[in-house]
């Protein structure tokens, strides 16, 4: 792929890349999309489909796709600026593992669980 010219890899699968394919396309400024923050839009569905139930609402196809692209958006800032406040500007697949961490270790503070 890299020497074919690729700009850019986005996985549609859970980790299809291996580490080693993953070094390549970084050290060669592949723009790399990882799965967990690529294919986050599925899970998202699936959340906002449970929250239309629970309030029993019905919303349009064009609402769905409207909040599904605002959620994969906020993904990508939070990817890319975790990325970038721990000096990895471009690596999605440290900023999406950081802003994931930091995601589910502030829940956990909100919890109270220390």
């Amino acid at each position: 792929l890299v020497n074919n010219g690729v700009i850019c890899v986005s996985e549609g699968a859970n980790m299809p890349s291996t580490p080693e394919a993953i070094d390549i396309f970084q050290s060669n400024n592949v723009l790399f999309g990882p799965g967990k923050a690529a294919n986050a839009g599925g899970v998202a569905v699936s959340g906002l489909e449970m929250s239309q139930n629970s309030l029993r609402l019905s919303w349009t196809r064009e609402e769905v796709d409207q909040k599904l692209h605002n959620i994969m958006k906020s993904i990508h800032k939070a990817a890319k600026e975790a990325a970038e406040a721990y000096g990895m500007p471009g690596n999605y697949v440290a900023g999406a593992n950081i802003a994931g961490f930091i995601k589910v270790a502030d829940a956990m503070l909100d919890q109270g669980i220390a």
